[in-house]
């Protein structure tokens, strides 16, 4: 079996946990022709360039976009390549056609037969609590395929039996991941902490326990009674009035949040120090609607856009940088990062699996990986469409 990945960690836990022949680091350094025959070809191109987070260039990024262009040139020199199972992020097929259209002509070009539509699936389709959506790119060799089931040149959703793998996720199905004796290691830091106990206090206030807009401290016109003065206050060195609209009507529903709940919300600043947090711990969202009444049943995570609390279905996509899941530890009676170990099963790896390294080198691993029982499902209905 040949692997590669360019990232160091990456090599060190692949050659610990599985059976490799060969591991090379940079694929563009690799002539395709010396990778030993084989049958299935797994690859995830860097999806910078096409994630709505990234630069959005596509294959004209010029470091990271013209990595699928290597793909090619294994098949192109591995004619005997049966299958493709081809991973990146939905943007890749919902933001532009002619990204699509492109990755479709090289793929037909070449003899194979693949999903007539971006296959765009998540954990949480099949009752793994993450939401994680990601499309996938199944391809079969011409020269293979069952004719009596693929009759007219593509891989259908319907050809690959997934309905009766789909369950919907209930309230609290996400606890389904968590250790019950977890180290106070993960704990969060006590300025976090504070945070996130006046954000719960913050709801209980009078009027305002589900909330169904960004809350934006700085956008309170804290000390300003004359509305003419709030609206051409500055928030970001930009007056009030001359905000983008979208922005401007939320800015002033937390206007008339503040003077409607003012004297409970001065208090509240002051007995927690708001305004002396930094920018992010004083923006918070509430997306939990009203299945749930305290912050300490949400999954939490604290964002550049601010502390965002979501239902305790399924946590949201795990990402390489540091921006792991909050939640409230009954035993610990704290607020915790989720451990690696329960990221891991958020990405379905086997009990047995390990991880070297630091924490944060180990969950940024997983948040570039793909969902093992996502991708074993996959490749099975694929694989089972060959003669």
């Amino acid at each position: 079996m040949f692997a590669s990945d360019i990232d160091a960690a990456c090599k060190e836990m692949y050659l610990l946990n599985y059976k490799c022949d060969r591991f090379e680091g940079d694929i563009r350094k690799v002539d395709p022709s010396s990778i030993p025959p084989f049958d299935v070809l797994c690859a995830g191109f860097p999806c910078q360039p096409f994630s709505k987070a990234g630069s959005q260039k596509g294959f004209t990024d010029s470091e990271r976009g013209d990595l699928f262009h290597y793909i090619l040139r294994i098949i192109d020199s591995h004619p005997e390549v049966k299958y493709l199972v081809i991973e990146n992020v939905p943007n890749l097929a919902n933001k532009q056609a002619d990204w699509w259209n492109r990755i479709s002509g090289d793929l037909k070009n070449r003899n194979f037969i693949f999903t007539e539509h971006p296959l765009i699936l998540s954990p949480s389709n099949f009752g793994i609590p993450q939401i994680r959506e990601r499309v996938y790119i199944l391809g079969i060799n011409q020269a293979i395929k069952n004719e009596n089931v693929l009759t007219n040149g593509f891989i259908h959703v319907d050809d690959l039996h997934l309905e009766n793998e789909f369950r919907e996720l209930e309230l609290f199905d996400a606890w389904s991941i968590l250790d019950k004796n977890v180290s106070s290691d993960y704990v969060i830091s006590e300025e976090k902490e504070l945070v996130l106990h006046a954000w719960d206090e913050f709801r209980n206030l009078t009027g305002i326990r589900t909330i169904g807009f960004p809350i934006w401290v700085n956008s309170f016109g804290l000390g300003i009674t004359d509305e003419d003065a709030f609206l051409n206050s500055k928030i970001a060195d930009v007056k009030v009035v001359d905000l983008p609209k979208w922005k401007l009507s939320y800015v002033l529903k937390n206007r008339n949040l503040y003077l409607q709940n003012k004297l409970h919300i001065d208090e509240w600043v002051k007995k927690f120090s708001i305004t002396s947090r930094s920018k992010l711990l004083q923006k918070f969202e509430w997306n939990c609607g009203d299945s749930v009444h305290s912050l300490k049943d949400t999954i939490i995570q604290i964002r550049q856009s601010g502390v965002r609390a979501k239902k305790p279905t399924a946590f949201p996509s795990l990402v390489a940088m540091d921006n792991t899941p909050i939640i409230w530890d009954r035993n610990l009676k704290h607020y915790r990062k989720i451990t690696p170990k329960e990221a891991s099963r958020l990405q379905s790896f086997r009990v047995d699996i390990h991880f070297p390294g630091s924490d944060s080198t180990i969950y940024s691993q997983l948040g570039n990986s793909v969902n093992v029982d996502v991708i074993k499902l996959l490749s099975s209905r694929l694989f089972s469409l060959g003669k």
